[in-house]
C-alpha cells in the first residue's frame, strides 16, 4: 500500500507580491525552498488563512534570502500581498518508508525568514 502524506510545509509565510499578469506559479525564497525541500516546479498546495481560499499550483525559485513570496497568474486572485499563508507539499511513500517517515515543518518570522525547522507541530497553549 502507498499513502500520500505532507511531506514539508512553510508555516504562516506573507504574500510579498500578487502578480495578475504573470505566467502562474508561486515565487519563493530560495532560501525557504531549501529549508521546506520544495524543488522548483513541484506541485505546491496553498491555503490562504486570510480568506480560506485552497488552491495548487507549482513553486518557482525567488531571490535567495528576499523573503519573497509571490502569488502569480490566475492564483493572484486568491492572495493579496500581507495575507497570510501555509504552503505545502505532499509525496507517496510506501510502508517501508513510512517507518522512516517525518514531515519538514518550516516556521518564519514576519519578513518570511526561517526562525525553526522541526517535525513534530508544537503543542498548543492551553
Amino acid at each position: 500500500m502507498q499513502r500520500t502524506l505532507l511531506k514539508s510545509k512553510l508555516h504562516r509565510v506573507r504574500v510579498t507580491a500578487s502578480e495578475l499578469e504573470y505566467e502562474g506559479s508561486c515565487a519563493i525564497d530560495e532560501n525557504l525552498l531549501d529549508a521546506a525541500d520544495i524543488r522548483e516546479y513541484e506541485r505546491i498546495e496553498i491555503y490562504n488563512v486570510n480568506n480560506g481560499e485552497r488552491f495548487a499550483t507549482y513553486a518557482i525559485r525567488g531571490q535567495r534570502g528576499s523573503g519573497m513570496i509571490s502569488v502569480n497568474g490566475a492564483a493572484a486572485r486568491k492572495a493579496a500581498v500581507g495575507d497570510i499563508l501555509i504552503i505545502a507539499s505532499y509525496a507517496t511513500y510506501n510502508e517501508i518508508e513510512l517507518a522512516q517517515f517525518e514531515p519538514t515543518l518550516v516556521y518564519v518570522d514576519e519578513k518570511n525568514r526561517v526562525k525553526r525547522v522541526g517535525a513534530q507541530i508544537p503543542a498548543q497553549a492551553a
